[in-house]
């Protein structure tokens, strides 16, 4: 008989969690035991715990795995070898079938506590070229899942198969109406979506915010600028703020022109998904490792959008890029054309359920 219990990990940003609850509800209708291990502190809880009542999230301590020196270290070695202490007490009791990992720093404990385990894990890379996280627990997997194709060209691993991005449900629905609606725009007047990421964007709210006064002579703008990033003297009927947009997010995007925004492989997949032209602006390398600037080379390759570097944003004027970018947005919607999207949540559900069918068969 099949072992119908499954355990999630993944955390740190938003893009490492949401595509796995995209996956989660193939396990739960098919009356699997679901788990999700994450960080203490991180946004995984919070995410997790109010998408599904059904999922048990278990916190362990998690440090960030860094490629440079810094006294934080010291500290964060001891928080990963915790976090394999607790994630490896976790597996022995829960006994999963199989671990699925979305990737960031909470996940390599939970990886590596799994090989020891004798567990199998399953690990799905976002972005091009793979983080170090991902990149290390790509040595304790049976299968790494790529979301860009491009991603074999510089992994040299037998175990990465292409699968392509995990899209959000929620888009196949997305109601244009609905997010005018939330906004309160005019349907006549064209939207630009603007958004820094899950955390925000301190640069791009302000090269937004220092050209609004010519932006809204043209279009509307519905603004995602992050947590406590809200300016409440800046009021205009054509200029709206979020922190955070959840549910209505596909509605908001289906509304939208034009998306101003970083580079996040999932976020950039779904405008690509919706048919939405990009100005994408990858955060610097002195901010990450350089893997959005790699979404967005491809992705500017294959005549999807515009990108900056947020380093000239100072120098720039957002109201110029955008209309120029607005005016040529036919030419980017005619290049997004051909790309088609597979159910590939329900893919990863097929392969995993289908490799322990086979391990039960052999098993017998």
């Amino acid at each position: 008989m099949m072992n119908k219990t499954i355990i999630f990990t993944g955390g740190g940003t938003a893009g490492h969690v949401t595509p796995n609850l995209e996956i989660i509800p193939f396990f739960i209708n098919n009356g699997w035991n679901v788990f999700y291990v994450g960080s203490k502190y991180g946004m995984e809880k919070e995410i997790v715990t109010k998408s599904d009542v059904r999922i048990k999230f278990l916190p362990i301590h998690a440090g960030k795995l860094r490629r440079y020196f810094s006294l934080q270290n010291v500290v964060d070695i001891f928080l990963i070898g915790l976090g394999i202490i607790e994630a490896f007490i976790i597996i022995k009791k829960y006994k999963p079938a199989i671990i699925f990992s979305k990737g960031g720093f909470v996940s390599f404990p939970v990886v590596f506590a799994a090989w020891l385990n004798m567990v199998p894990v399953l690990i799905h890379e976002s972005d091009v070229t793979p983080g170090l996280s991902n990149k290390l627990s790509g040595f304790f997997a049976s299968k790494i899942f790529s979301t860009f194709s491009e991603t074999s060209k510089y992994t040299n691993n037998s175990k990465l198969e292409y699968i392509g991005p995990i899209i959000r449900s929620g888009f196949k629905n997305a109601n244009y109406k609905k997010g005018f609606e939330y906004c309160g725009f005019n349907k006549n007047i064209p939207v630009i979506l603007v958004m820094g990421g899950s955390l925000g964007s301190e640069n791009i709210n302000k090269a937004i915010r220092r050209d609004l006064n010519k932006l809204i002579n043209n279009f509307q703008i519905v603004h995602i600028c992050g947590k406590r990033n809200v300016d409440k003297n800046i009021k205009f009927d054509n200029y709206k703020q979020f922190e955070y947009i959840n549910d209505q997010f596909p509605d908001v995007l289906a509304m939208s022109k034009l998306v101003v925004a970083r580079a996040g492989s999932n976020s950039i997949f779904e405008f690509l998904f919706m048919k939405k032209p990009m100005i994408l602006i990858p955060l610097p390398p002195k901010s990450s490792r350089g893997d959005q600037i790699m979404n967005a080379k491809i992705f500017k390759e294959k005549g999807y959008c515009e990108v900056i570097n947020d380093e000239d944003l100072e120098n720039v004027s957002s109201d110029n890029v955008i209309r120029v970018a607005y005016k040529n947005k036919d030419y980017y919607i005619k290049n997004m054309q051909n790309v088609n999207f597979s159910d590939n949540a329900k893919k990863v559900y097929e392969f995993i359920t289908k490799k322990l069918a086979n391990k039960c068969k052999l098993n017998k």
